[in-house]
């Protein structure tokens, strides 16, 4: 099985990221200040080069006040409509 960031899941992973970043109206420096993190290693996170744990999924949804369960919830929403758009292309 390949690494987590080479899975198509993780790339919906950090557009949810960097989603929830935007609609909360914050830049990569700030939300990289509130974590303790270069705003590069958060780049790196929103590009996907860089693996994001539980724990630092976490932090990143407190920094943006989005519930951990939301973002969770919301990644299975576009995760099941991914599938679904290729089950439609297969057909």
């Amino acid at each position: 099985m390949p690494k987590t960031i080479y899975r198509p899941e993780y790339a919906v992973l950090v557009e949810l990221v960097r989603e929830m970043r935007l609609k909360a109206g914050l830049t990569q420096t700030e939300v990289s200040n509130e974590l303790g993190v270069t705003q590069s290693h958060l780049s790196d996170v929103e590009t996907g080069t860089r693996r994001l744990d539980l724990i630092e999924l976490r932090d990143l949804a407190s920094v943006c006040r989005v519930p951990l369960k939301d973002v969770v919830n919301e990644f299975e929403v576009r995760l099941k409509k991914k599938r679904m758009t290729g089950k439609r292309q297969l057909a």
